[in-house]
């Protein structure tokens, strides 16, 4: 029964992006469908966002439709077996209707380079967005491992099972201990290299061997440099292949160009990247203890604050590798817990929206049915099914976020830090995870007074200054589950973020 919903959640999707010839590709991460389209105009953006199961749509590299944890992983399997489906059983077809004359066809191609170009000409943009595509396969295992490191380690706080935690702990470490591999393959297959070329001169930053190499008047160290190194040497290996690509003959490329891509390279990810890389992961650490222990509570309104906003435009990924330097230096991240506030925040303000909206059932059901997945740290469904639609809440919920940052980070300065070992989980899920300097116990009670005074503040700002009185007026009418009076709309630039937190 559960599969045919799940179909039948994609059977819907399928025609509103313009059948199966449109997609040319199929991927998902959390919450997210992310397809690659061969005609954008074919898309029906309203019909789409209209769907029960649809809490909003991001137009990025990728056209994401956003489906909620668990779901997107059910419903994109069946997606794909549509695709294929149709593919197979449809006969050969003229091309995709066109506008009929060529000012049309000029003036649709000149709005839709202007749009793309207004949403993806910075570079700064172009890099956060490489980097995310290049971690965003990683989330799975890093989740996984994240949760057994936690398991592993109040089962050895407890003195529970010591027969088994070993094993616990090889399975949570294995993958952490090789992440440069995977980093490298994913570095070199998103900046248009060979992957494998990219995963072998990364493997050489965890290489034990390497600690029998001397560089700049010190030996190596194995993992020095970390993802940051493995991010580089990937880079760097991309391009030495296509330099090769260039100018080695045909009938000898297949063995002069991977040689000297891996040569090239490993000697200079040894004999220099290792140990760049390494002082700047080192400077990472220190930058951000420095950060929390000086500025604590400031670093905490501002991190919190800001974290929703980056959510909504798919860039918090970036923050991964920071994340995975910090714990690969100190055995814990201690951005992340502050960064988890912006979620509680996000859960205060849907309950209050909840209370305040009494009328509209179609709202309260999406809050009903999203509060599970944001008391666990995920986000997106309560932004793209209740705060960003509505405007005001939105930012109320950035406030809440704000004084659970700020919170967490008042204690950092105060000698109490709170930290993560894994990536991944956060909200409630995140309490096995946590660690600091003085000890599991007092780390969860800062973490969940953090969470406390996010939700509080994120329920009092949204019932209070979250609605107008007209917003008040038009939203809660009694309004079925069917009849959804809100459209998600997810702003892709400040100017439109500005606008939507304003509307009245």
């Amino acid at each position: 029964m559960a599969e045919n919903k799940n179909r039948d959640v994609a059977a819907s999707i399928l025609p509103l992006v313009g059948g199966p010839e449109n997609v040319t590709s199929v991927v998902h991460c959390m919450t997210r469908l992310r397809l690659g389209l061969a005609d954008r105009s074919l898309v029906q953006d309203e019909a789409l966002k209209a769907l029960p199961d649809v809490m909003g749509v991001v137009e990025d590299e990728t056209y994401q439709i956003v489906l909620g944890p668990g779901k997107v992983a059910r419903v994109t399997p069946e997606f794909e077996a549509l695709v294929e489906e149709g593919r197979a059983a449809a006969p050969a077809k003229a091309a995709a209707p066109h506008p009929a004359t060529a000012e049309e066809l000029a003036a649709q191609g000149a709005e839709l380079r202007a749009a793309r170009k207004e949403k993806n000409a910075t570079p700064f943009k172009l890099f956060l967005r490489r980097i995310a595509n290049i971690f965003v396969p990683l989330i799975p295992a890093l989740i996984g491992c994240g949760i057994v490191a936690g398991i592993n380690g109040l089962l050895i706080n407890l003195e529970w099972l010591p027969s088994v935690t070993p094993a616990l702990a090889a399975i949570a470490s294995g993958f952490m201990s090789l992440i440069a591999v995977f980093v490298g393959y994913n570095t070199a297959k998103e900046f248009g290299g060979t992957p494998i070329l990219g995963g072998a001169v990364a493997a050489i930053i965890v290489y034990a061997g390497v600690a029998n190499i001397e560089a700049f008047g010190q030996k190596l160290s194995p993992g020095q440099g970390g993802v940051l190194g493995a991010l580089g040497a990937a880079v760097l290996a991309v391009y030495v292949e296509k330099w090769c690509r260039k100018w080695v003959p045909e009938a000898v490329d297949v063995l002069v160009t991977p040689t000297v891509t891996v040569l090239v390279s490993g000697l200079v990810t040894i004999f220099g990247l290792m140990y760049v890389a390494g002082e700047i992961s080192t400077g990472i650490g220190t930058a951000a203890n420095w950060l929390l222990d000086n500025t604590g509570a400031f670093a905490g309104l501002v991190l919190g604050g800001l974290f929703l906003p980056l959510v909504m435009l798919g860039l918090h990924q970036a923050l991964i590798p920071i994340h995975t330097t910090l714990i690969e230096q100190q055995g814990y991240t201690v951005l992340l817990p502050i960064l988890a506030m912006a979620g509680a925040g996000q859960v205060g303000c849907a309950i209050a929206v909840f209370k305040r909206l009494k009328h509209n059932r179609s709202i309260r059901n999406t809050i009903k049915s999203a509060l599970p997945a944001g008391f666990l740290g995920v986000g997106e469904p309560l932004i793209y099914g209740v705060s960003l639609p509505l405007g005001r809440p939105f930012i109320t919920a950035c406030v809440g976020g704000a004084a659970g940052g700020a919170f967490v980070g008042l204690f950092s300065m105060l000698g109490d830090k709170v930290g993560s070992t894994a990536i991944g989980p956060s909200g409630w899920a995140l309490f096995p995870l946590l660690d600091g300097n003085h000890g599991w116990g007092t780390t969860a009670l800062v973490y969940g007074g953090g969470l406390l005074i996010g939700y509080v503040v994120g329920f009092v700002a949204t019932y209070f200054f979250g609605f107008s009185k007209q917003m008040l007026l038009d939203l809660n009418a009694d309004v079925d589950a069917g009849e959804s009076p809100v459209t998600p709309a997810v702003p892709d630039t400040p100017e439109s973020l500005t606008a939507a937190a304003h509307r009245s």
